[in-house]
């Protein structure tokens, strides 16, 4: 028994040894690295340091791993046009919606748009796609102008004819749905389904005190003793959903990641021209798929889905959002289906504008319009509009004269007319203007060359289409691994310290 003390005491006094002496443990955690002031008591001032697990994936995406890639064609430019050179890039680690924005998805948007702003039924109108799309004067395509958007059989379909201002738009409104969701499963809110006009939730407007809702039971204050609402360092809202970069979106189709040499290195073992293997379009591992197409896209001319009895993509329009099989991401239809929007304003990218993407080749992108809160002579942001967004506004260019990293608000025309070489009169010599947005990814309606990931087109961002959608993107935060395999973080923190002792 005496011994059995004896071993429980020696226990006892090596665990308190530990947990003094090491420089990981809960103790140390507890307080500041920098003043040794104690976190989240109030008796120290109550700074708060939340205990935060990493981001959560949000409703339908899929964490892509970023990395470096060969941004630009991999084939033949049959176009001739040699607006995309290739040239090495890295892009950041973010999510990206695993399929196609749906039409019961953006049914959904526009219910609650119609349900939510009685006093503004322009907001609604706005945002309806344009079903006109399907119209064709030597076709008849009438059917599909009643039937695609809104007949139950094509809920799971891509939504089509939506321009790319209404998906930005799209975007916002997902985010804030989503937001408010995960307030309410958190028990900080409670549904409130008669919000109407400027009284609904909006992310920003939440975060700056300009909504409080139906307040189920707000966050302890630790400074105040009482409680408060969330605050964004807590680590509980995520980021805006919104449309990936061009460059994320390459990134994403291709997906090299199942291209890497057994052995898991930064080798690639063979480049892509589609979001699968090899030149073809058919699945070639021997087993009961073999044969069977990978993407819904035109085959040849007046061959939409093949011959009767052996159908070879099954879809004469789009198909279903979650058809064919998905890339090594997880993915699906990145090539074929529809093409799909992305952020970026249209410009071609020949040897004479290489110059400056070399210089911007983490996270590429062109379409920036810096945008700063307006602010009230306090310092506060000034009241909500009216259907209860925050008002910003562009970052004047006398507001940054002096910054090194940029001097202007609006660099969407980033050196447009510096060069003699690069000038474009929209309406006499060419099509682009500061209107015209890149899609990507090819469609059902288009041949096997427009499937490539590097393959690049343009349209005007207050134009649709019936061989257009899109999906969404949100930002990665913290670590590129993702919260379940941050063994490199983990490596790097374990590692014994360097002995930089004279010998």
């Amino acid at each position: 028994m005496k011994g059995n003390c004896f071993f429980a005491v020696f226990l006892l006094g090596l665990a308190l040894f530990v947990s003094s002496c090491g420089g990981g443990g809960q103790a140390s955690r507890d307080k500041s690295s920098a003043t040794g002031w104690k976190y989240n008591d109030p008796e120290w001032g109550g700074f708060e340091k939340v205990d935060y697990q990493g981001q959560i994936t949000g409703p339908n995406l899929v964490l892509i791993e970023g990395g470096t890639f060969t941004m630009g064609l991999t084939q033949q430019d049959v176009t001739y046009e040699w607006n995309n050179i290739p040239r090495r890039v890295t892009v950041s680690s973010f999510y990206m919606d695993e399929t196609e924005v749906s039409n019961i998805n953006y049914r959904e948007y526009i219910y609650w748009l119609n349900r939510v702003y009685k006093s503004y039924p322009e907001v609604f109108r706005a945002a309806l796609p344009d079903t006109l799309v399907w119209r064709e004067e030597l076709a008849y395509n009438e059917p599909f102008v009643e039937t695609y958007f809104r007949y139950p059989s094509y809920d799971e379909y891509p939504v089509v004819g939506v321009s790319w201002l209404q998906a930005v738009e799209y975007c916002k409104w997902r985010t804030n749905r989503v937001n408010e969701m995960i307030l309410i499963e958190k028990g900080i809110l409670n549904p409130n389904p008669d919000q109407v006009d400027a009284e609904n939730f909006n992310t920003n407007a939440y975060l700056a005190g300009q909504y409080q809702g139906n307040v189920r039971k707000n966050l302890e204050d630790l400074q105040s003793g009482g409680e408060r609402a969330v605050r964004f360092e807590d680590g509980i809202l995520l980021p805006e959903y919104r449309l990936p970069t061009e460059a994320e979106w390459e990134y994403a189709a291709l997906s090299l990641k199942g291209k890497q040499s057994e052995n898991k290195d930064e080798l690639i073992t063979d480049r892509r021209n589609f979001p699968w293997d090899g030149a073809g379009v058919r699945y070639k591992r021997r087993d009961k798929f073999m044969g069977q197409i990978m993407a819904n896209f035109k085959r040849s001319q007046g061959d939409y889905m093949g011959m009767a009895g052996k159908l070879n993509d099954h879809a004469h329009i789009p198909a279903p959002v979650r058809s064919y099989y998905p890339n090594d991401f997880g993915l699906y239809n990145m090539g074929g289906n529809v093409a799909e929007w992305v952020a970026d304003l249209y410009r071609p990218l020949t040897l004479t504008t290489l110059r400056d993407v070399e210089n911007h080749d983490l996270n590429p992108f062109r379409g920036n319009e810096f945008q700063e809160l307006m602010l009230d002579e306090s310092g506060n942001p000034v009241e909500k509009d009216s259907i209860g967004q925050l008002r910003y506004q562009m970052v004047s260019d006398s507001a940054v004269e002096f910054r090194e990293n940029y001097n202007r608000g609006d660099v969407k025309t980033y050196r447009d007319d510096d060069d003699e070489l690069i000038k474009y009169q929209y309406g006499k010599s060419s099509l682009i203007n500061d209107k015209s947005r890149v899609y990507k990814g090819g469609s059902w309606a288009d041949r096997l060359f427009w499937l490539s990931p590097g393959a690049r087109r343009f349209k005007d961002e207050d134009k649709s289409d019936r061989t257009i959608g899109f999906r969404c993107a949100m930002t990665r935060t913290g670590g590129p691994e993702g919260n379940e395999d941050a063994g490199g973080l983990e490596f790097k923190r374990d590692m014994p310290k360097p002995d930089r002792s004279i010998k």
